[in-house]
């Protein structure tokens, strides 16, 4: 992975009916079109949250959730849609910014396999909230 350079850092994330303050610690780029922001929650070191920014028409890696206590999925900005295969085979597409709620927080769960895409024309800004932080082989791409 290369480092990247987004736009200027958040200092807080709202989640869950509350806001915490956050700490920018890199920009990390995940595939073509895809960047991911890193921060840790200045109060809470037993979580961490990328914010996902993907070029119009592309597309995260397929991932495989292979680790981890809870992985939450969640929409920000932009037009695109997050796909799930959970463990038991059972499929789920959620449309996101096509609806005036625009809202979304999904969680994921090991052995379920996750992909977010953007739409042709507008560009797609999601988060990851990993409990415990983020740490190579928590997800195995598949293609």
């Amino acid at each position: 992975m290369e480092i990247g350079h987004g736009p200027s850092p958040l200092r807080e994330f709202e989640h869950e009916d509350r806001v915490h303050s956050v700490n920018y610690q890199e920009t990390v780029i995940v595939a073509e079109g895809v960047q991911c922001d890193v921060y840790s929650f200045a109060t809470d070191p037993n979580k961490d949250l990328g914010v996902i920014r993907i070029d119009p028409g592309y597309h995260t890696p397929r991932q495989r959730v292979l680790r981890g206590d809870r992985t939450i999925e969640g929409y920000i900005s932009g037009v695109g849609k997050l796909a799930i295969t959970r463990s038991n085979g059972s499929k789920e597409v959620h449309e996101v910014g096509v609806t005036p709620d625009g809202q979304l927080t999904v969680d994921v769960a090991i052995g379920d396999v996750m992909q977010w895409q953007a739409s042709e024309d507008s560009p797609l800004v999601v988060y990851e909230i990993c409990y415990p932080p983020y740490q190579n082989g928590r997800y195995k791409n598949i293609e």
